[in-house]
């Protein structure tokens, strides 16, 4: 049997202690972090916490829509983007959006009726704009149409109807 002792002093325990403080403190802000995408901060404002924002942020590309929204639910962007999401990813990547660091992330999409598209009083359907949103900012979206030969295109207000 081996008996160790150690003679210290009170200083010496207080510094340990805030050391090891610090290092727990230390790792859950690097784990806390480590879990949330960062949005692109360009030209364009991301915000779309409020009803308010998001109704700005679709102004900003000259988009006029419904005041209530269609619809509002919570997706998940897929781990893994196969042919039909990544496609999408891809439309989205042309536009600013990137949503490569979001896989795996529970997002909402909010859904409004376009009332200003061009060519829509010749249309008889109905043209959506969905708007991906993770923590208050938009993440992704498109201009949808919901006819059987309809079209998705980005934020982009189109010169001509599509």
């Amino acid at each position: 049997m081996f008996v160790y002792s150690v003679k210290t002093s009170k200083a010496k325990i207080a510094a340990l202690l805030l050391g090891v403080c610090g290092v727990i403190i230390a790792l859950f802000l690097v784990i806390g972090r480590g879990n949330k995408p960062v949005a692109d901060d360009s030209a364009v404002n991301h915000k779309a916490a409020t009803a308010a924002e998001r109704t700005a942020f679709l102004s900003q590309f000259g988009w006029k829509i419904s005041e209530d929204p269609v619809e509002i639910c919570e997706v998940i962007i897929p781990e893994d983007f196969e042919a039909g999401y990544s496609e999408y990813a891809e439309m989205n990547k042309a536009q600013g959006f990137d949503l490569e660091p979001y896989k795996g992330v529970r997002a909402k999409r909010w859904t409004y009726d376009v009332l200003n598209y061009p060519g829509l009083e010749e249309k008889s359907g109905i043209i959506q704009a969905n708007l991906l949103i993770y923590d208050g900012r938009v993440i992704g979206g498109d201009i949808s149409s919901l006819e059987p030969d309809g079209f998705i295109h980005g934020f982009d207000f189109p010169s001509a109807p599509v």
